[in-house]
């Protein structure tokens, strides 16, 4: 049958949003220090998690191992570094191994490949034009390519194409994009007149936010502006409203943003909807910097159909202001919205009041009831921290930095080295009778568009046949509150048969080509009254 979607006070520098108790969810600090920053990380297809920040910070806590050092005359900080900037951590055993890195990757980008490696480029001083290759592997290290890119990228953003490959759009004097890998030798850059057109005098064209729609075409949304982007010919398919109120939304009035579920029947998608939340007004960084005034952030969400021939932004309001959130898609069909604060802007030292307390939106809800906030975590997570999905239904959260290097006293809030998990209510105790265990497709198989594939749970419980259906869910790459190819494909479960001892067996319907889900590792989730299983990744090819 065919399934339906059911879808701490710190004084005045807590909002009493963050200071209240919370409604669900749950803690669990995993490593009180991993040595660096968490201020970029992508999960990859090992269940290993790459981690970290920048070269130029200065000795980090972690050493590199036996006796190696980093020796770089080009580094601005130190030019021999026997410390680590970049790790490992393995979700199953709890443990994180040091890596290394050469070039300097502060504000760099990434996404994973077709094959699941992990593709990082760009950064600052020597990094800016470097592609760094992470295999996916227990014993891999980051291998570099220099001058791989055809100009510096610094706060850009990449996507997977449908074609395999990268694209990098934008970042700091950069209104274009260009691809990796290059086709051809020599292959330069396509300029992208709106990249300039929305830039102002602090640069809020940084880290635009970009989403592959379901027609092939590039959704780009920076400062307060968005465009339906043609990456072929470079050509503005579609200009969108602005949403009202007109303030920026990215980087460094950062807000975040997803593309939510996409809704697959019969192997196609009828729409695509995206969400931005919160950012800070207009003027927030320069009154923050130059005055020491902290503006309140912006407290809305805004929606929108971006394959409507006359699309509109409808907005929600969240339970408290923020900015620098972290928006992460849930298995379930939500979005959770963590990490950030309630004042200021993004840059050093430009914030104040951290939330503490994630919110969960509900896109099925009705407006005006699609918020829940969560229980509240201890630790600060403001400038530079990160959060990516787990294959378990945890949530993995790291970093915060909100200064030029590490600080750990006399400051307001200190550099935070630690790691956490927050648990989402889906994944309490007393839902384990409803809870599904994937069997079938096995981990790592590879499945192709428009396939008829078999997929086999058991549930001790009692089934609720309606209620079924499976998420797939690409692993995103985390930094500075955008997770870049983060997407999520809400698959129903046909002909649902039992197997005998509350076993099941049942068929999916994969997306028909890869505009809608480009070729790469998704973990997939069977997802049972709202609860989800554990995922198993599987590759479409």
């Amino acid at each position: 049958m065919t399934t339906k979607y059911f879808l701490l006070s710190f004084s005045l520098l807590i909002t009493a949003a963050a200071a209240a108790s919370g409604g669900g969810g749950r803690w669990q600090v995993l490593q009180k220090s991993i040595g660096i920053s968490a201020m970029h990380m992508q999960l990859l297809r090992n269940d290993r998690v790459i981690m970290f920040d920048r070269t130029d910070f200065g000795k980090s806590n972690l050493s590199l191992p036996r006796g190696i050092c980093r020796r770089n005359p080009n580094d601005t900080a130190l030019k021999v570094d026997c410390t680590a900037h970049s790790v490992e951590y393995d979700v199953a055993s709890n443990s994180f191994r040091p890596l290394m890195l050469f070039s300097d990757t502060w504000c760099s980008s990434g996404s994973v490949s077709p094959n699941g490696s992990l593709v990082q480029t760009g950064g600052w001083n020597d990094g800016e034009l470097r592609v760094r290759l992470f295999e996916p592997c227990s014993s891999c290290d980051w291998v570099e390519i220099a001058h791989a890119l055809a100009h510096p990228r610094w706060y850009a953003t990449n996507h997977l194409l449908p074609d395999g490959r990268l694209i990098i759009v934008g970042g700091r004097s950069q209104p274009n994009f260009e691809f990796f890998p290059k086709t051809k030798d020599g292959e330069g850059s396509i300029t992208v007149p709106f990249l300039d057109e929305t830039k102002d005098a602090v640069e809020d064209n940084l880290y635009p936010f970009v989403f592959l729609n379901v027609d092939g075409n590039l959704f780009i949304y920076a400062n307060n502006r968005a465009i339906l982007l043609n990456y072929v010919t470079g050509e503005t398919v579609k200009t969108y409203p602005t949403i009202s109120g007109g303030d920026p939304r990215s980087y460094p009035s950062t807000g975040s943003a997803v593309l939510l579920p996409l809704k697959v029947q019969n192997g196609t998608v009828a729409e695509a909807q995206v969400l931005v939340c919160g950012g800070a007004p207009l003027g927030s960084y320069d009154k923050a910097l130059n005055k020491g005034i902290f503006l309140d952030a912006l407290n809305t969400c805004a929606r929108m159909t971006i394959t409507d021939p006359n699309p509109q932004w409808n907005l929600d309001t969240m339970p408290s202001p923020r900015v620098m959130p972290d928006m992460t898609l849930l298995p379930d069909g939500s979005v959770l919205i963590i990490n950030g604060r309630s004042q200021g802007s993004a840059g050093w030292e430009l914030g104040r009041g951290p939330v503490l307390n994630p919110t969960v939106y509900k896109p099925e809800n009705p407006a005006g009831s699609r918020f829940e906030i969560m229980n509240p975590t201890s630790i600060p997570r403001m400038y530079h921290s990160t959060a990516v999905l787990l294959r378990d239904g945890r949530v993995l959260v790291g970093g915060s930095n909100p200064h030029q290097g590490y600080m750990f006293s006399s400051v307001l809030f200190p550099t935070e080295l630690s790691l956490e998990a927050f648990y989402p209510e889906y994944l309490n105790p007393e839902f384990s009778d409803v809870r599904p265990t994937v069997s079938a497709p096995k981990s790592q198989q590879v499945v192709g568009y428009g396939q008829k594939v078999q997929i086999q749970f058991s549930i001790s419980g009692k089934l609720a046949a309606q209620s079924l259906f499976a998420s797939m869910i690409s692993p995103s790459f985390s930094t500075h509150s955008f997770s870049m190819n983060q997407r999520s494909l809400l698959l129903s479960i046909d002909n649902v048969v039992s197997a005998g001892n509350r076993t099941y067996q049942g068929q999916l319907t994969m997306p028909s080509d890869p505009n809608l889900a480009p070729s790469s590792y998704f973990m997939l989730y069977v997802v049972h009254q709202n609860i989800p299983s554990e995922a198993t990744w599987i590759r479409i090819a």
